[in-house]
């Protein structure tokens, strides 16, 4: 009809933006001929067709709304029929309520009527008949033809139904992706939980260490040491298949493999340097962290550590010896070697012969590596193989070397894949090393595993330098022991202790080297304390040159005590004799920066290079004339190369992609 008619309000044009009021625009038309009566629902209440009972009065005093929107509260409730033109009659609900239904029927008649009550039901029967019946009494029927079939055109009640219906799959929509949401983000706690419970975690220390942290750079940075070791532990399964010697299952493991590795404070350099297994150092009390037994200091080859206290005793014994404080330490035996081969991808190695490692009557055992001349992508049980060459490489220097290759090789494979950003890649290779590692407890996390990862990904393979440290033969077992080559080897530690890169580059540095004094920054300007006068410094002077099979030389101490009273040093004298086999200021590591401080006058004064000041267990400062100092007031000076830690050792570039091994004459096929 285009036009809206209400009883007692006369005829109304469309209302423009009808829909956007929230009316049913729907309304302003005519049904066309023939159509199906709409039935429409609305707030609470009951419709009449033609024909059925009219709508109960509702109890007194209640207010009862029309359907024009105007209400009357008289108390009685009003009852309205129409025969051709749309006539409303309502009845009151519940206070306050208004409560209305219509039909349209297909003769044109709207009739509406509706019973008070606070709850409506409205139900079709099979007739079509619509019954609707309120909580206060009354019943309303109406006999409408495919009243529940209508043409699609719904009243208002019907753009209540179809908000409603939109508001439902909202919601609907809402919840299904905030479960979504709640079950990724659980499966990723989950999983993150998973990792975390992989790691196998130890005491750092096994309480003898005793080392002080490099101080930050101007930047606030400072250097990242990480001590990596290798297991011959025999006490599974897969370990006794994969190393053999199953009649050594239940003994004391020990450390074959031990690296440490230094990260620039700047994180643009990397160092790696490895110590032989068979190396005699000094290894200091250590508590065992499962049988809690603690074993006295002594002085042994350095792979006996790992079984007198674990892990936390290999670095103790590497802080002992280097005076570099070690942050964390990581630790893998045969089994977890093979795993972690595997999810890297292997290896790329060189051997310039044919190899077979295999056990001669001379040499029991053997890596039983078998390859011939050339380049080689090893992984799983080949990689542990190659790792654990020795004999064919010529001796444990030999094996340190391939070692680096290999690592070096790990790295280069990494970068080059992408791996460090690729996701999927990361979280396979995460799982096999949380599974494969042990690691000191401040490092037991995935982020903190992760976050290592991450500062290694953007140094450079040209700046990644790997070295053995410098050694000599052990005086008491030349065959089959090595000693550090104490000129060359502190000259090492120096270096790393002051953050310098064993590539000489200087990354903007004025001096890339060992400075004469490690108190001073690569900027040349003074760090720390100033030494004291040298009138008010104890120092105790010691004669150790009675080493390497050598008779002590009489009066060293004497003639030094005098040497250091000439350059103002008044309160020295002569201390308890201890041999050495080279010269060394240590200072108590309770005085701190000043006790070196201290001790670097006491070198300087004296010649002695900036390696030989050391933080020891000395009561006080103390100067050890050691067996390279047999002679003379001040120390003798030295060439060089003979102090260059790099001067002749094996040192592996990590961009260097042509280096091959040399294989023992005896291993070869």
């Amino acid at each position: 009809m285009g036009k809206n008619s209400v009883r007692g309000e006369g005829t109304h044009g469309r209302v423009e933006r009808a829909d956007e009021l929230g009316w049913d625009d729907s309304l302003y038309d005519d049904p066309p001929p023939g159509a199906a009566t709409s039935a429409t629902d609305g707030p609470p209440g009951r419709s009449s067709a033609p024909g059925s009972e009219p709508g109960n009065s509702a109890a007194p005093g209640r207010r009862t709304a029309t359907s024009d929107g105007s209400g009357r509260s008289d108390g009685i409730g009003s009852t309205g029929r129409s025969g051709g033109t749309g006539s409303t009659g309502s009845t009151g609900g519940s206070d306050g309520t208004r409560t209305s239904d219509s039909t349209r029927t297909s003769d044109g008649t709207s009739r509406s009527g509706s019973t008070g009550g606070s709850d409506a039901t409205r139900t079709l029967d099979g007739s079509g008949e619509s019954a609707a019946s309120g909580g206060s009494g009354g019943a309303a029927k109406a006999s409408a033809p495919a009243a529940a079939a209508g043409d699609g055109r719904r009243g208002k009640g019907g753009r209540r139904r179809r908000g409603t219906r939109g508001r439902r799959v909202l919601k609907w929509g809402a919840v299904t992706l905030a479960v979504l949401i709640l079950g990724t983000a659980t499966a990723g706690y989950l999983y993150y939980q998973h990792l975390n419970n992989n790691i196998r975690k130890g005491d750092r220390s096994a309480g003898g260490s005793d080392a002080k942290k490099t101080a930050p750079n101007a930047q606030g940075q400072t250097p990242l040491n990480i001590l990596l070791i290798g297991s011959d532990s025999r006490n599974t399964d897969a370990n006794v298949a994969l190393g053999g010697a199953k009649e050594n299952r239940g003994s004391a493991p020990h450390a074959d493999v031990q690296m440490l590795l230094h990260v620039s404070a700047d994180r643009k350099n990397a160092s790696v340097v490895s110590i032989p297994r068979d190396t005699r150092v000094d290894i200091p009390e250590c508590k065992d962290p499962d049988t809690h037994k603690t074993n006295a200091a002594t002085n042994d080859v350095i792979n006996e550590a790992l079984g007198r206290g674990g892990a936390g005793c290999v670095l103790d014994t590497w802080e002992k010896l280097t005076g570099i404080y070690i942050d964390h330490w990581m630790m893998v035996d045969f089994a977890g070697v093979v795993a972690i081969s595997d999810a890297v991808g292997g290896a790329d190695v060189c051997v310039k012969q044919n190899i077979d490692d295999h056990p001669t009557r001379l040499q029991p055992g053997g890596s039983h590596l078998h390859l011939t001349a050339g380049n080689h992508t090893v992984k799983g049980e080949q990689a542990l193989q190659w790792l654990r060459t020795r004999h064919a490489f010529g001796s444990d220097i030999g094996r340190s070397q391939a070692q680096h290759m290999y690592m070096n090789s790990v790295i280069r494979n990494l970068k080059d894949q992408n791996a460090f950003t690729d996701t999927g890649r990361l979280m396979g290779i995460a799982e096999t090393a949380t599974k494969s590692l042990q690691v000191s407890e401040e490092l037991g996390t995935v982020k903190k595993l992760f976050d290592l990862g991450m500062e290694l990904k953007d140094i450079p393979m040209d700046r990644i330098n790997m070295l053995t440290m410098p050694r000599l033969p052990d005086p008491k077992d030349p065959d089959a022991h090595v000693v550090p080559d104490r000129s060359k080897a502190d000259a090492l530690w120096a270096m790393l202790r002051d953050d310098k890169p064993l590539d000489g580059k200087s990354d903007g540095k004025k001096d890339a080297k060992p400075s004469a004094d490690p108190s001073a920054d690569p900027s040349g300007s003074p760090t720390g304390p100033a030494a004291a006068a040298p009138g008010t410094l104890a120092v105790s002077v010691v004669n150790g040159t009675g080493t390497d099979g050598r008779v002590t030389a009489k009066g060293r101490a004497t003639e030094v005590v005098s040497a250091l009273k000439d350059k103002g040093f008044t309160k020295a004298a002569t201390g308890t004799s201890r041999p050495a086999a080279t010269s060394e200021v240590d200072y108590p590591k309770a005085a701190g920066a000043q006790g070196k401080a201290d001790a670097e006058s006491v070198a300087a004064a004296l010649g002695l290079p900036a390696g030989a000041v050391r933080t020891s267990d000395v009561k006080g400062l103390t100067l050890v004339v050691g067996g390279d100092w047999r002679t003379g007031a001040s120390y003798p000076a030295q060439d060089p190369k003979a102090t260059d830690p790099l001067q002749d050792t094996e040192t592996v570039n990590g961009a260097d992609k042509g280096a091959c091994m040399e294989v023992y004459a005896p291993y070869r096929f």
